[in-house]
């Protein structure tokens, strides 16, 4: 299946999570498209000073691919800078959030996968 950009839905979502400003979520394809158990499969764009607050994943994974930009990944202990070409995994009960740090904006593929 091929989807072109102008055919995929997009929203805003403020202060997402309770995270500061708001982050534009661009959905590539829906979970009833995906066979495999997907909760989420998405382009996150966060503008600076912006960001998604601290959230946990238990029963699921979450990948985050840096496509632009740089921010900050928070897992509730340790603060790590992420800039692009850097991917992510947080699931099996962790946490995180992220901040765009950066001065453009940071474009993020999310994938979230379910255990059940």
């Amino acid at each position: 299946m091929i989807r072109k950009r102008h055919q995929m839905h997009s929203e805003r979502r403020e202060q997402m999570r309770g995270g500061p400003g708001h982050v534009d979520i661009r959905h590539l394809f829906s979970n009833d498209e995906i066979k495999a158990r997907t909760r989420l499969c998405a382009i996150l764009t966060i503008p600076p000073g912006s960001g998604i607050g601290l959230h946990l994943h238990e029963a699921e994974d979450e990948i985050y691919l840096i496509l632009s930009g740089s921010g900050v990944i928070d897992d509730g202990t340790t603060k790590s800078v992420v800039e692009t070409g850097d991917a992510i995994l947080t699931g099996n009960g962790a946490s995180h959030s992220v901040l765009n740090t950066g001065t453009v904006a940071l474009e993020i593929m999310a994938m979230i996968m379910t255990y059940a």
